[in-house]
């Protein structure tokens, strides 16, 4: 992971990066930012000729300032040889974030960057600065790869307790996010339930206040996880229900995250078709998410007490495969009639959250899942679908989301759609033929919520779960989605 220190501008050498602000309300904007960038660069003690050819420079390139843009300056002869100017924007967190993120990509074979950051720079900027950085460096490669070429960068500010914890604030969301991406990344062959739930074992040891329960199939039988077993059943890896706690001392709320956790889904006897398939890898970034998410938690000592749930299962064909028209009894009674095997999602998470309403009784119920392929229809790539009936909760996830740089959009809970759920052999089906697929996937998990159907959301944030490409802080592949949303939550509620 890149190191990155706060440090002095004193003796640079190598390459070194300045900040840009945008325009602001001044008579002559442009003056302003050029000014704001001369007086962080006379902290290197560059002559007024240095100065001069940098504000030329800054001028021809027409550098806005705006957030991630970024203009390279070689120098060859000088010290330092090479110097980046990045836009920060309005210089908001978002705006630090965007500017870390391009510095990261953009670094080239330079292992090392000083920063040069404003006398008045905030902790949120140097958390969204950070958070910037460390994920949009992240890699994920089985087996040897080659290290980033950038491993190191120094932040030259005077340094204070409240910048120390920015920047330590943003060491921690990155590293459950980047926990989160690995988890998902991590090719299903050798992802199997067990395996989730040792990882997730291995990262809570040792943590004062945190403790993991996990059920293998035996215990998921005899307390009646009816749902999680059967998903599970045609494989020969089977399922398991991660429960991690985190119980700080005085706490006065409890919050329950519930995770999909399917390792693979292959649809079941319901198959899916081959393009359907491919990245069933990441349909496990619901649990993923809540996991890390109560991993950061408990590292910034957040007093809330959190339960994270995550039921795991490998949706596969097998002898033992559950069947369209079966009838499963999920733990607390509630009988789902099965219309489709690839509608699997939902019977996991109606486990384990009719388990959260009736044993753990928390304040609230925040689900995450990678749910429907009608989300990214609705939404796009980059905005997950928020249902809830609770004005304030869907209010304050939407702030979390915006706040950590992630996007939430509220959808309609429509009663009138709930009547298609209705069974003549059981109390729900598991699948209709509505359409609105993930208004009705929705709708599904109401049924599982019991006296707290007004203190539940639920997100479905199948396609945020991955990124086909390098976007700002995103890279390709398993994006963490999720953490960072939940993480602001907790942080803004407590």
């Amino acid at each position: 992971m890149l190191d990155i220190r706060f440090a002095t501008a004193r003796n640079v050498s190598g390459a070194v990066a300045a900040v840009v602000p945008a325009a602001d309300s001044s008579d002559d904007p442009a003056a302003a930012r050029l000014a704001a960038v001369r007086a962080s660069l006379a902290r290197l003690k560059l002559g007024p000729a240095d100065l001069d050819d940098i504000t030329a420079f800054l001028l021809d390139v027409e550098h806005s300032g705006s957030a991630g843009t970024l203009h390279k300056l070689p120098r060859a002869g000088h010290r330092p040889d090479l110097l980046f100017f990045v836009g920060v924007g309005a210089g908001d967190e978002a705006g630090w974030r965007a500017a870390g993120a391009k510095l990261a990509r953009s670094a080239g074979d330079e292992p090392t960057l000083t920063l040069l950051l404003p006398d008045d720079v905030t902790p949120a900027a140097v958390r969204g600065l950070g958070e910037g950085l460390w994920l949009a460096s992240y890699r994920f490669r089985l087996g040897a790869a080659e290290p980033p070429s950038l491993r190191r960068v120094n932040l030259a500010a005077a340094r204070s307790a409240e910048l120390d914890a920015g920047l330590a604030a943003a060491k921690v969301v990155a590293e459950s996010t980047r926990l989160a991406r690995d988890l998902t990344n991590m090719p299903s062959d050798e992802k199997t339930p067990a395996w989730f739930a040792k990882r997730v074992e291995k990262a809570a040891a040792g943590v004062p206040g945190l403790t993991v329960t996990v059920r293998d199939p035996k215990a998921l039988a005899e307390q009646g996880f009816n749902a999680i077993l059967a998903v599970g059943g045609g494989s020969t890896r089977g399922p398991r229900l991660v429960e991690l706690s985190w119980r700080p001392r005085g706490a006065r709320r409890h919050v329950v995250l519930v995770g999909k956790g399917i390792t693979f889904d292959t649809g079941g006897i319901c198959i899916k078709p081959l393009s359907g398939m491919k990245l069933m890898r990441k349909d496990m970034g619901g649990a993923a998410a809540v996991i890390g998410a109560t991993l950061a938690a408990a590292a910034l000592r957040l007093p809330v007490r959190i339960t994270a749930l995550a039921p795991l299962a490998e949706n596969a064909l097998g002898a033992d495969s559950f069947r369209p028209g079966d009838v499963i009894r999920h733990y607390g009674g509630t009988t789902s009639e099965i219309h489709n095997t690839d509608a699997e999602g939902r019977l996991v998470l109606g486990d384990a959250m009719a388990y959260a309403v009736r044993r753990l009784r928390p304040d609230t119920i925040v689900d995450l899942a990678t749910l429907t392929g009608a989300q990214g229809v609705a939404l796009g790539k980059r905005t997950a679908a928020l249902y809830s009936y609770n004005d304030t909760l869907a209010k304050e996830l939407t702030t979390a989301a915006d706040t950590a740089g992630e996007s939430v959009w509220r959808m309609p809970l429509h009663d009138d759609y709930a009547d298609a759920l209705d069974s003549d052999v059981a109390d729900i089906v598991n699948s209709t033929d509505v359409g609105a697929g993930s208004v009705m996937a929705a709708l599904y998990l109401r049924e599982f919520t019991g006296p707290l159907r007004d203190h539940w959301a639920h997100i479905d944030m199948s396609s945020s779960a991955w990124s086909d490409s390098p976007d700002a802080d995103l890279t390709k592949g398993a994006t963490g989605w999720g953490v960072r949303t939940l993480l602001r939550w907790l942080e803004a509620t407590t």
